[in-house]
């Protein structure tokens, strides 16, 4: 009599299991990867070195792709940049919706990280800043040129995004899906977008250089203001010197990460 239950229980056990295969496998594969522990501690040390430039205070974030999953990115909950650590980054999808939100309360405009990895396969990370320095250059016909050469990326074109543009009078923010589209179609294929009254967003294919290239377009902000307040021609980069930097691009940004690091209190790895 056992063998008769027993026998049936084993085929029943084995279908549920192989329907769980097809139904679900690859959702609960995607689930069960283990979390990149190496990239959670480098974005919070972009957040600490995003905040001790002055890019980030209280509002404004920084995100990453996953390595192990480019559909899916880590961001930190609703907190200031500086006070970021390893327990406050989430994972997200693409479509902005937290893996485990642990009841946590969330950036309104995580928006602009999910939509920017869509459109954008070769970008691996994202900050959105409201560093002052930028702001006269998204309310004035002024472009943003580059003159100093750790900013020649400038050189590709650096848009401004005016959500107004598409969607009449808002609060500003980038609140859903659709705004996070539109600045994402306005960025195109260039390093960053102006936001008009607001900011900036700017992209990059790995925290190093995304830190760098934030921190590099807010100094070429404020010089380029000191440069036009002197008065007479600015000589600004020339465009063939700026492919030539922009070829090179990252040279010797590992030691400036580490330096980075170290003046915000992690220990740079020998």
């Amino acid at each position: 009599m056992l063998k008769v239950h027993a026998f049936p229980r084993f085929w029943l056990k084995t279908l549920l299991s192989v329907s769980m295969f097809f139904l679900g496998g690859t959702a609960l594969h995607a689930q069960t990867k283990p979390v990149d522990q190496s990239m959670v501690d480098e974005l919070v040390a972009a957040n600490k070195i995003l905040a001790y430039e002055g890019i980030l205070d209280g509002w404004g974030h920084v995100s990453v792709r996953n390595p192990n999953n480019p559909n899916h990115y880590f961001l930190a909950r609703n907190l200031a940049a500086e006070l970021v650590t390893a327990k406050d980054i989430m994972e997200f999808t693409l479509d902005n919706v937290p893996i485990d939100s642990k009841g946590q309360d969330l950036y309104t405009e995580r928006f602009i990280h999910g939509e920017i990895y869509k459109a954008r396969p070769d970008v691996n990370s994202v900050v959105h800043t409201h560093a002052p320095p930028l702001i006269p250059f998204t309310v004035t016909q002024v472009p943003m040129r580059p003159l100093y050469h750790r900013a020649a990326f400038v050189a590709q074109g650096i848009p401004v995004f005016d959500i107004q543009d598409d969607f009449g009078m808002t609060d500003m923010l980038i609140r859903n899906a659709q705004h996070g589209r539109a600045l994402a179609t306005s960025l195109a294929d260039k390093p960053a977008a102006l936001m008009r009254g607001h900011g900036a967003t700017v992209v990059g294919p790995s925290l190093p250089r995304l830190v760098g290239r934030v921190v590099f377009l807010v100094k070429n902000a404020s010089l380029q203001q000191q440069a036009m307040s002197l008065g007479g021609p600015i000589k600004y980069l020339n465009p063939e010197e700026a492919r030539l930097i922009e070829a090179r691009e990252g040279y010797g940004l590992g030691r400036q990460w580490a330096a980075w690091k170290l003046k915000v209190g992690i220990m740079p790895q020998p």
